[in-house]
């Protein structure tokens, strides 16, 4: 079966049209004859044989043969390391030319910081990027955010624990979540389904379940809407009908996404929301298990969190033409391919995605390649994001606590959030 999709590209009549007009954007005269960027970049890898190191030393080899005159220093983080990194060298007066960020270039780009997307990339390049990763990476219209790699999320179900409960097919919908929960507590399984609300990572799982009941982070006109009457619903439902009758791990709010996912992979945890890496580890211990949407309150969820890694340039050593020749020659298909095959990530580009679709070794990834023309992504055009995204992670997994009381926990997220949001709005004028 024919299985080539086209993925949220800009038409490309518009990208032919606009070539010509705008090639020669950020040009400065001809390039000069020795530069080095300086990059910072994430370390997608859990060990040497697969850290990103290999794939970046690589890719410069090659760009250096075709652009002698601009050679790129990449040092690598880890992903959770990678924000206060980048601060850090920017508050020392260090900025370098690009780096790699979890979503705080809005507020970069709100002081006039970073060049615009349109800046440091060709029309093309632009247009090939998949449509709700350029509208994510964008603050007020305007695209300042690159997304170098992408995730998204699916119900992983061990179909082991599932035959042993006698249950056929995963669960479509919460209630029949619970009613599958519940038949695996009845034979045994330690933890029916896997719920990590602790500070690593709450953000991304809070954001499945009230997209889940149709709500979000923000309304319809981007404003913060954490307390919104369908987020509290789905907060009520974890916390009365699967943490009080035990069909989740015995601590939500303490337990970390790494945590959870070590149990899966030891077959302790029989259900959880999960990433493509999550399905190497448990490949290596031998689990057998299925991926499936995501359940919702009436359905399938017709949204999931989609989280990816962004690209933000900087205007202070000015490079813009340097830059724009080198990020042109990492977003081709190839490259983006073989970042993603390394790391069980997804493409961010529609024709990487096409020929990851085509392939059957990648078979595996389709559906969460697929699950990405309807991913919903944190409301990274806020510059308060990252101190809403850690007042997330360090509450919201009080709300399904016994005593907890979801619209609270909810609400206090919310005054933080628009608090801050008003505070980062004042600094960008004053700046």
């Amino acid at each position: 079966m024919q299985r080539r999709r086209r993925i949220g590209l800009v038409a490309a009549g518009l990208a032919t049209s606009l070539l010509a007009a705008l090639t020669g954007c950020g040009d400065e005269g001809q390039l000069s004859s020795e530069v080095t960027l300086k990059m910072i970049a994430v370390e997608h890898g859990d060990r040497a044989g697969n850290s990103s190191k290999r794939f970046w030393d690589k890719l410069i080899g090659e760009f250096r043969f075709e652009h002698p005159g601009i050679d790129v220093d990449v040092v690598l983080y880890k992903r959770d390391a990678i924000d206060e990194k980048v601060d850090q060298l920017v508050a020392d007066g260090r900025v370098p030319d690009l780096a790699q960020t979890s979503g705080s270039f809005a507020g970069y780009a709100r002081q006039d910081m970073l060049y615009r997307a349109n800046e440091v990339v060709s029309t093309g390049t632009q247009a090939a990027i998949i449509s709700q990763l350029g509208q994510a990476g964008s603050v007020r219209h305007t695209q300042y955010g690159l997304p170098f790699s992408a995730s998204t999320h699916a119900l992983f179900y061990n179909k082991d624990l599932f035959e042993q409960a006698g249950i056929l097919e995963p669960p479509r919908t919460w209630e029949e979540l619970r009613r599958t929960a519940q038949a695996l507590k009845a034979v045994g399984v330690e933890t029916p389904y896997g719920l990590p609300l602790g500070e690593e990572e709450a953000q991304a799982e809070a954001l499945n379940w009230v997209l889940g009941n149709d709500g979000g982070y923000v309304d319809d006109g981007g404003s913060y809407d954490f307390d919104s009457p369908r987020n509290v619903a789905a907060f009520e439902f974890l916390r009365d009908e699967l943490v009080a009758p035990g069909l989740t791990n015995a601590s939500p709010a303490t337990t970390d996404r790494r945590d959870a996912y070590a149990a899966f992979t030891d077959g302790k945890v029989a259900m959880l929301n999960g990433h493509p890496g999550l399905m190497q580890p448990a490949l290596e211990n031998g689990i057998r298990f299925g991926t499936a949407p995501l359940p919702g309150r009436k359905g399938t969820a017709g949204a999931g969190a989609g989280v990816a890694d962004w690209t933000m340039a900087f205007k202070e050593r000015g490079h813009a033409q340097e830059i724009r020749s080198f990020l042109d020659f990492v977003y081709q298909e190839k490259y983006v391919v073989e970042y993603a095959d390394s790391h069980d990530l997804l493409p961010v580009t529609g024709e990487a995605a096409d020929a990851m679709l085509e392939n059957e070794s990648d078979k595996p990834l389709w559906p969460f390649i697929e699950s990405l023309e309807t991913a919903r992504f944190y409301p990274l055009g806020q510059s308060s994001w990252g101190e809403a995204a850690a007042r997330l992670k360090t509450s919201v997994g009080n709300a399904v606590l016994e005593d907890g009381d979801p619209r609270e926990v909810l609400a206090r997220v919310q005054r933080d959030a628009e608090a801050a949001e008003a505070e980062a709005e004042a600094a960008a004028e004053a700046s």
